[in-house]
């Protein structure tokens, strides 16, 4: 738990420092550069989106509640061209990030504000549903964009404009009289104020983050009730019912559980995240950390996607984890990723590094094809082949938001702390850091996820005393570490980790291997749904079953016999599915013998079984072939 302070003690290694050449993310970061970007801006010009920064759309009224927060799309594509620029100098994309950053500023008002649909459309409405409208939401990733694009280029026009943006804001709303009291419905602004505070050194951004948060689901009256009397709408006629929906229910210390919308929980958690460090407020970092065990523990997909409900894309109760149904929406995982790599830098526990690769390996990079070109919205954990990514949606939130994070994954793989390196993350890359006062260069080599075996090559200008950090996935049982080729002496260095200390010279060599079997996955008995049911889980991969693989009527049919594990062989395959490790094994079918279209039920005598070959592959890569059908769990025999 948390102690009187809120610090981090560590900080993260900023993604431009480092290159990967994995075999993994690598090729995604390079498919996300050619195909993702440049797709994702044409469809952002089919669709308007670009085009409504002009001011001269119509529409009907009211719009679709996806239009009215159209303007976050764009922003966040800007986002991650922006940080594409940063890793791969591009001059004909710097170009097109100049063009919409200049259409973006066009469209501001003179007062500051700056949302294309209440400009256009609804000029009188502007402010007046925070509730369900989304002006904060989309402002928050206005600014997001604006600060990677400063980052990127140097230049601060869209960064100044923003930042116009969120005056104007802190004009309207605060506890001063003449000041509204309220805050977005969809949290995400609250992070982002505080980026522009870091990016700007105005210490008003990070105090009108911390209004925000403070504010929401204050009651005597709650501010919603308030502003849906002044729209002559009842509250009681709220659509989703409750507060919980949008996370203000209650104050924030008075949340116990996640609920309601994923997505915005776990944005609205970073912000408090951010906050604790910047404020070191040890009661906003404890609402963190329950918040986190009851997602963690009770309410988190093995894949790492969160909200099983389709109704309000998010949760539900305690161990509602349905498989076929799950909704687990890809900005939920981004979120959740965001969200753990926060909590990671306040004392290096690996248990949110953890959540951060399973949910990167699994759940997040599920979102997009290997083509580049089409997209998950929804993650279900099993499909009886009728569910496909798309090249873009009606509310296209997703698309955009995996560009982002792909085009910065950097970010998640080191960090550096009073004594030392931390490594995170085994995906191959050479970084470079200050490490102690001295410039670092690190070289790690490896073919993770699919193998364990790391080595980890130091490249110093002069020898120097500091701790290099290893994580211990939660996943890995067995591991060994040598420095120079030598059995090294470690010790613990927070929970997850382990520490070499010692002085170290240029070309010094740590090897980590990680052992890594095929393993069984098991369900609390909590989770009603997955009773007696087993899943694959290699490292840090989860593996299902295709139907492209395994010609079966129903793969629910199959039942897997965890004793039999040792018997599934790990095939590289490096030329299907952009190259993975396959697990090949036995399984038991369950058969139709006996069975006929006139025999629904039957008295004691139950379904025969015969022996079948099985072929799994990573979660991630399904619905890359041919369709069909897809599973995570199976029965066991």
């Amino acid at each position: 738990m948390t102690t009187q302070s809120a610090q981090r003690q560590l900080t993260a290694v900023p993604f431009a420092q480092v290159t990967l050449d994995d075999p993994f993310w690598a090729p995604r970061q390079e498919i996300n550069r050619r195909v993702s970007i440049p797709h994702m801006y044409q469809m952002l010009v089919d669709t308007g989106r670009l085009s409504a920064f002009d001011l001269n759309f119509t529409r009907k009224v009211p719009s679709p509640i996806v239009l009215i927060f159209g303007d976050s799309d764009p922003a966040k594509w800007l986002e991650a061209a922006s940080y594409s620029l940063v890793t791969h100098p591009d001059p004909a994309l710097a170009a097109l990030v100049d063009a919409v950053a200049d259409k973006i500023i066009s469209a501001q008002q003179p007062d500051g504000y700056l949302n294309t649909h209440f400009t256009a459309i609804q000029p009188e409405m502007r402010w007046k549903n925070l509730r369900d409208w989304h002006e904060m939401y989309c402002a928050g990733h206005l600014m997001e964009a604006a600060v990677a694009h400063f980052e990127a280029t140097g230049e601060r026009k869209l960064l100044a404009s923003l930042a116009r943006y969120a005056d104007h804001i802190g004009r309207e709303f605060g506890p001063a009289p003449g000041q509204r009291r309220g805050y977005g419905g969809h949290p995400e602004i609250e992070l982002a104020l505080v980026r522009l505070f870091h990016a700007t050194g105005e210490a008003r951004y990070l105090e009108l983050s911390k209004y925000l948060v403070e504010e929401r689901g204050q009651s005597n009256p709650h501010y919603y009730d308030l502003e849906a009397v002044a729209r002559g709408e009842d509250p009681l006629a709220y659509w989703a019912k409750t507060y919980e929906y949008c996370q203000a229910h209650a104050p924030l210390r008075e949340h116990t559980k996640v609920v309601g919308h994923a997505v915005r929980a776990m944005y609205l958690m970073a912000g408090v995240a951010d906050l604790a460090h910047e404020y070191n407020d040890p009661s906003l970092l404890a609402v963190c950390e329950q918040l986190w065990e009851n997602l963690v523990h009770q309410r988190m997909y093995l894949t790492g996607g969160i909200g099983p409900s389709r109704h309000n894309e998010g949760f539900t109760t305690d161990y509602d984890l349905p498989d076929e149904t799950a909704y687990a929406e890809t900005c939920a995982s981004i979120a959740l990723v965001l969200w753990n790599h926060r909590l990671l830098q306040f004392a290096g526990n690996s248990q949110y590094a953890d959540i951060v690769e399973q949910t990167l390996y699994n759940g997040f990079v599920s979102g997009v094809a290997l083509a580049g070109d089409s997209f998950f919205y929804v993650n279900p954990l099993a499909s009886d082949g009728t569910h496909h990514r798309t090249p873009w949606f009606e509310c296209p939130c997703c698309p955009p938001n995996v560009g982002r994070i792909l085009a910065s994954l950097g970010n998640y793989l080191y960090s550096t702390s009073a004594d030392g390196l931390w490594v995170h993350f085994y995906a191959q890359n050479s970084a470079r850091m200050e490490v102690a006062g001295q410039s670092v260069q690190v070289r790690l080599a490896s073919n993770y996820p699919w193998d364990g075996s790391i080595q980890l090559t130091l490249e110093l200008d002069a020898p120097q005393e500091f701790a290099v950090h290893l994580r211990i996935p939660g996943w890995c049982d067995s591991w060994t570490v040598k420095v120079n080729g030598a059995a090294a002496q470690t010790v613990a260095a927070g929970s997850g980790y382990v520490a070499l200390r010692r002085t170290w010279h240029s070309g010094d060599v740590v090897a980590l291997e990680l052992d890594m079997p095929v393993q069984a996955v098991y369900a609390n008995p909590n989770v009603r749904q997955m009773q007696g049911r087993v899943a694959l889980q290699r490292g840090p991969i989860v593996y299902c079953l295709e139907g492209a693989d395994n010609p079966i009527v129903n793969l629910d049919r199959v039942l897997l016999d965890p004793a039999q594990l040792a018997a599934f062989v790990v095939d590289q395959q490096p030329l299907l599915l952009g190259g993975v490790a396959v697990l090949r094994g036995p399984g038991q079918l369950v058969t139709e013998e006996g069975w006929d279209s006139h025999t629904l039920y039957r008295r004691n005598r139950p379904s025969s079984t015969q022996p079948v070959e099985l072929v799994a592959v990573p979660y991630a890569t399904w619905d890359n072939r041919e369709p069909g059908e897809m599973r995570v769990w199976f029965r066991t025999a």
